[in-house]
């Protein structure tokens, strides 16, 4: 089983997350592969593949960035996302930027497309993650604290998408 993990990443570090979920996604035994729309590097096939679909986001203004607005609503349109498990994380500089509503415009939005959404489940426990995770890079060392929560997101994510595609 694959997931995907589409974002945009201009400084890199919203990809260095991405690839902190990959570590916890391979731990549960399955596949995925980041892709970073700032180099147009999706590989379609890849993506409808896909058992998953993680998008990320550095957080502007309150929101996803628009690069990312504009490939969930025109980019992706070849692609049939319906029926594919969904999630989303965001990076940002400050607490109280916003990010939650980054999260939730794409959640919105992969519901929108007939996917199933996952938040990373605050009932495990710790770390408790609400609607998805998020590393802020200018609070304290709250950036490389937040790489182990990724990795479980994506232990977590991938859990899920076995529960949900297995045909055993």
């Amino acid at each position: 089983m694959k997931i995907s993990i589409i974002c945009y990443s201009l400084t890199g570090h919203t990809e260095e997350m991405a690839e902190e979920i990959v570590k916890g996604i391979e731990k549960e035994g399955l596949e995925a592969a980041v892709f970073n729309i700032r180099d147009n590097a999706v590989d379609n096939e890849y993506l409808a593949s896909s058992e998953g679909v993680i998008i990320g986001t550095p957080t502007y203004l309150a929101s996803s960035v628009w690069q990312i607005k504009k490939w969930l609503e025109d980019d992706s349109r070849a692609i049939n996302l319906s029926g594919k498990l969904g999630g989303a994380f965001a990076t940002a500089h400050f607490a109280q930027g916003g990010q939650d509503t980054a999260i939730m415009d794409i959640l919105g939005q992969m519901l929108v497309k007939g996917m199933l959404v996952y938040s990373g489940g605050g009932s495990f426990g710790q770390p408790i993650i609400h609607h998805g995770p998020v590393a802020l890079d200018k609070v304290g060392n709250h950036y490389e604290e937040s790489r182990e929560m990724f990795r479980i997101y994506g232990s977590r994510f991938a859990s899920k998408v076995k529960e949900l595609f297995s045909k055993a």
